[in-house]
C-alpha cells in the first residue's frame, strides 16, 4: 500500500488536480446568500452537481439569453458563470465576472465569485486578492476563508491554509467542505493517512456532498485500495450519479496510466512484505 513516503511522482500531479477541483467547490458557496450554490431559479431546485452535460447545456443556453439581454443584472450574471464553471468553460465564466466585477467593484458577493473564476482559470494570485476584499474583518465569511485556504495551498503556503481552515471550522463547526477542503490540503503534501482521516469525518457528516465522497475515494485509491475507493464513490447515489463518480475516479487515476502504475506498485509492496 502507498505510505506517505511513497506516494510517487503522479500521486503528487493527482492531488494538485483535486486540489484545484476542490477550490472550484470551497468557493462555489461564496455568492450563495440569496440563492442556493447552482440553482438556476426559484422554479429550478435542481442543483448544478447534479445536472448532466446535457443540463448544464441548456441551463447556460437559457441564461445566457437572458443575460446578453441585460448583462449588468447581478443575479443572472452570477448564475450565468457559475453555470459556464461547473460546465467547464472557464474562460467564458471569467470574462462574465470580469464584466461583473466592473459594474460592481465593491460587492462582497460578486468579489467572491469573481475570486471563484480567476482560481478556476489559474490566476492564483489576483483570485486571492479578489477573494480577501470580499472578506471582512468585523463579520469573517467562513465560506471565503475555506475559498482562500484553498488557494494558499496550492500556492505553497500550507501552513497559513491550514490555519485558515482551522479558524473557519470556528465559525462552522463539523462542516464537511472545510473539512474535506483541509484533508485536500494534506494530500497535496502528499500525507495520505492524516488526509483520510479528514476527509473520512467529512464524509460521515450530515450535508456532504458527493464531492467530499470523491475526495475521500481519490485519497482511498490513491493508496492502493481501489475497490474501497469504488464503493466510496458509488454510496447512497442513483445509478447514473453512481457511474459517474466512478468514471470521474478512474479519470483522476487514469492520469498518465497511474491507476495501473499504482495498483502494480501496491502489488509489489505487498508481495515484498
Amino acid at each position: 500500500m502507498l505510505t506517505n513516503r511513497g506516494m510517487n511522482a503522479t500521486g503528487k500531479r493527482l492531488a494538485t488536480t483535486a486540489i484545484a477541483m476542490a477550490l472550484a467547490a470551497a468557493i462555489s458557496g461564496c455568492a450563495k446568500d440569496r440563492m442556493t450554490t447552482g440553482s438556476i431559479s426559484r422554479s429550478s431546485p435542481m442543483q448544478l452537481d447534479q445536472m448532466s452535460s446535457r443540463e448544464l447545456d441548456r441551463a447556460a443556453d437559457k441564461l445566457g439569453h437572458r443575460y446578453t439581454r441585460d448583462p449588468s443584472n447581478k443575479p443572472v450574471a452570477l448564475s450565468y458563470a457559475n453555470v459556464l464553471q461547473m460546465n467547464g468553460r472557464t474562460d467564458q465564466s471569467l470574462a462574465v465576472m470580469r464584466k461583473l466585477a466592473i459594474d460592481h467593484p465593491k460587492d462582497r458577493e460578486v468579489l467572491a465569485a469573481y475570486g471563484k473564476a480567476l482560481a478556476a482559470s489559474g490566476e492564483l494570485e489576483p483570485a486571492l486578492d479578489s477573494i480577501r476584499r470580499a472578506q471582512t474583518p468585523e463579520y469573517p465569511d467562513w465560506k471565503l476563508m475555506s475559498a482562500e485556504a484553498a488557494i494558499l495551498d496550492q500556492i505553497g503556503e500550507a501552513a497559513e491554509a491550514r490555519d485558515l481552515y482551522r479558524r473557519a471550522l470556528e465559525l462552522k463547526p463539523d462542516e464537511p467542505s472545510i473539512l474535506s477542503n483541509l484533508g485536500m490540503s494534506y494530500l497535496l503534501e502528499g500525507d495520505l493517512k492524516t488526509a483520510e482521516t479528514h476527509m473520512r469525518k467529512a464524509a460521515a457528516l450530515p450535508g456532504a456532498d458527493s464531492r467530499v465522497r470523491q475526495n475521500l475515494a481519490l485519497v482511498v485509491g490513491l493508496q492502493g485500495r481501489f475497490d474501497e475507493a469504488e464503493r466510496i464513490a458509488t454510496k447512497e447515489l442513483p445509478p447514473d450519479q453512481a457511474k459517474a463518480n466512478v468514471a470521474y475516479l478512474r479519470s483522476m487515476l487514469a492520469q498518465q496510466n497511474s491507476w495501473n502504475q499504482l495498483k502494480d506498485e501496491d502489488k509489489r509492496k505487498n508481495k515484498g512484505g
